[in-house]
């Protein structure tokens, strides 16, 4: 069902149409998205080089080609080009304008203007250079989402440095886990932060950080939370001087290391590379998320998540940033909608589950609060239902809702929309352009209309680099290249539309196979948590090695006021045969306090399942890296072990 088709003026009032009527001056006619995606899969040379142009990207030094060798891994991209993704973050806009706007719980709302921040990044890259901070070293960050982080983030990459970061409400542990990896020289630190009502003190955490990583030289204190870090330098400190400039660096010179969730094993250093992310993200951010010079893009993440790279990223095109920090639901729901109307925001990032949590509390955010500049409201980190869908479709009248899927991995998506597509109830819009996804049975051959494992059959820019640590790149084929040569498996579920749309299933790894027949675990989701009952629900399949149906269980979170008992057993059974299959009804359903879920949102099905099979705790999941952290205990108890 189309819920908002696309709209007639579609070429004369968006960015993509503004990249058509380019393209057409330059002899290049598409006759709308399919034929477009065509185009961007299958001549990679012609589209990369237009997103070159199109954005007018610098390169110090030409390239030689675009893509002289398709196969992956391995592919090297614009060889010979040189240039720097913080000059094209910091190139746009006037100096009188915003550029940041920050808000949080620990201080009083805060705002750059674009003057402002190329000053500080300049006076921070000034001070990491007297730290001997130059090309190619780490500089970590544990800090939240304010602009200290990003000031220090392009000051980083200013230098040809290396930049990772997590968020403090990570524990010690994890923190060491990650940035231990790669031996960084310089850590800059907040003392603590509050986190709604909550003041959360930090300084433990922050020493056994500092034993942890014995290559870390220097210890930037970033004032935040209220307590001194003896034996510091200051931020004051390290902006004592200024020196702009921008280090030239090779297209695949690393920009910053991101770490993949740390809930299936020690967490991945995964490299991104200047020329990568800088392309995929003006092309995603421009030509998707149709942002243009003066909008502004509220999306809340912590910089633990690829989503506040992509946050930043929005400075590309020359609009500003909206950064939040604290609890988002603190103290409401409506807090978000709020700083919407307040920023003026034209592009809104949510999680699916957030919508819906509005939508159950019966919330009209368009209609108490002025979201009149509102163009489109994104959605990303887990399937959103179609009742998700209806509910944007009729509370944000003329608002584009672009769902989308990626992942750390391409730190972008994959499948979203844009302008230039409909919008479905229930469904993705299709694959983002320069992306050649399909799904592909258990053959390797590709299927639509079924569910498959999604694939990459053409190489991105924004593919790694490689793992930091990984010389030989056996991980890094063993990740994304070992069950389909020279094919990108993303371990995700996905089944493709005949109309060109596309439903995430779930994680792969967590498919329920029942019987021969493989079930999404998504699909769950999306009856159970309709229920006015259920709060939250996770599903895993214990399988059964002779070969039978197995142990297929529902855990469910209530709602307050509900407690489950047969006849609400009965209801969640009813609901999935009716809406599904008899194949859904689980084997048991039982209540949990709540659902583990990882910092960013996604429900640990695999941890849950090897928890269930008799794993130790410590060898499923840090605790510091869940939502929740006692979210795991129900689960250890009910495999009989100690929690």
């Amino acid at each position: 069902m189309i819920l908002r088709p696309v709209a007639p003026d579609v070429r004369e009032t968006t960015e993509i149409g503004r990249y058509l009527r380019w393209l057409e001056a330059r002899g290049r006619s598409f006759d709308g998205y399919a034929d477009l995606h065509r185009w961007s899969v299958t001549d990679l040379d012609g589209f990369w080089s237009s997103i070159v142009d199109f954005f007018g990207v610098r390169l110090h030094a030409p390239a030689t080609a675009v893509v002289p060798d398709r196969t992956m891994p391995g592919t090297e991209w614009f060889p010979g080009a040189t240039l720097n993704y913080a000059e094209h973050a910091l190139g746009h806009g006037p100096d009188g304008e915003a550029a940041v706007i920050a808000y949080s719980q620990t201080r009083e709302r805060t705002e750059l203007t674009w003057a402002q921040l190329r000053d500080q990044v300049a006076r921070a890259r000034a001070g990491l250079a007297r730290l001997g901070v130059g090309r190619g070293d780490r500089v970590v960050a544990y800090l939240p989402n304010i602009p200290e982080a990003v000031i220090a983030y392009l000051a980083v990459a200013s230098l040809g440095a290396i930049w990772a970061s997590c968020a403090p409400e990570f524990g010690a542990r994890s923190v060491i886990d990650r940035f231990g990896q790669i031996e960084p020289r310089v850590l800059l630190t907040v003392s603590g932060y509050r986190y709604g009502a909550k003041d959360v003190d930090r300084r433990a955490e922050v020493a056994e950080i500092r034993a942890g990583l014995p290559t870390a030289e220097h210890v930037v204190h970033v004032p935040y939370g209220g307590h001194d870090l003896p034996g510091t330098l200051t931020w004051a400190d390290l902006l004592a001087e200024s020196a702009p400039g921008f280090e030239p660096v090779g297209f695949a010179h690393p920009l910053c290391v991101l770490f993949s969730s740390g809930t299936t094993g020690k967490p991945k250093a995964i490299v991104h590379g200047h020329g990568g992310i800088l392309l995929e993200h003006l092309k995603n951010h421009g030509l998707s998320w149709d942002l243009r010079p003066g909008d502004r893009i509220l999306w809340f993440s912590t910089t633990a998540w690829m989503m506040w790279n992509a946050l930043v990223s929005g400075l590309l095109t020359g609009a500003s940033i909206v950064l939040v920090d604290g609890n988002p639901l603190h103290p409401d729901l409506a807090w978000q909608w709020r700083l919407a109307e307040e920023t003026r925001a034209t592009l809104m990032g949510a999680s699916p589950g957030f919508l819906m949590a509005c939508r159950k509390a019966g919330l009209d955010p368009a209609a108490e609060f002025d979201l009149s500049a509102l163009r489109q409201l994104g959605a990303a980190g887990s399937p959103l239902p179609a009742e998700g869908f209806h509910w944007v479709h009729e509370r944000f009248p003329g608002v584009l809702l672009n769902v989308g899927s990626g992942g750390t991995d391409v730190c972008s998506g994959i499948v979203q929309g844009s302008p230039l597509q409909p919008v479905r109830a229930g469904e993705i819009s299709g694959p983002c352009l320069g992306v050649d996804a399909k799904a592909f049975d258990d053959h390797g051959a590709p299927v639509v209309g079924d569910l498959g494992e999604l694939v990459i059959t053409a190489p991105m820019p924004s593919m790694p680099v490689g793992f930091w640590g990984d010389g030989s790149g056996e991980r890094y084929r063993e990740t994304y290249f070992s069950t389909y040569p020279g094919i990108w498996r993303h371990g995700d579920w996905i089944r493709f539309t005949p109309g060109g749309g596309c439903v995430i299933a779930g994680r792969s790894d967590a498919t329920l196979n029942r019987g021969g027949v493989r079930l999404g675990t998504a699909e769950f989701y999306a009856v159970v948590e309709e229920l006015p009952e259920v709060e939250d629900s996770l599903v895993v399949h214990l399988e059964d090695p002779a070969g039978g149906n197995g142990d297929l269980r529902l855990f469910v979170a209530l709602r307050a006021g509900f407690t489950l008992d047969d006849a609400l057993r009965g209801k969640i059974a009813s609901a999935l045969r009716t809406a599904l299959s008899p194949r859904h009804v689980p084997d048991a359903i039982t209540a949990v306090p709540s659902i583990p879920r990882n910092r960013t949102g996604k429900k640990l099905e695999l941890p849950v399942k090897k928890l269930l099979r008799g794993a130790r705790p410590d060898d499923v999941a840090a605790r510091d890296v869940l939502a929740d952290p006692a979210s795991l205990d129900p689960f250890v108890a009910l495999a009989g072990g100690p929690a």
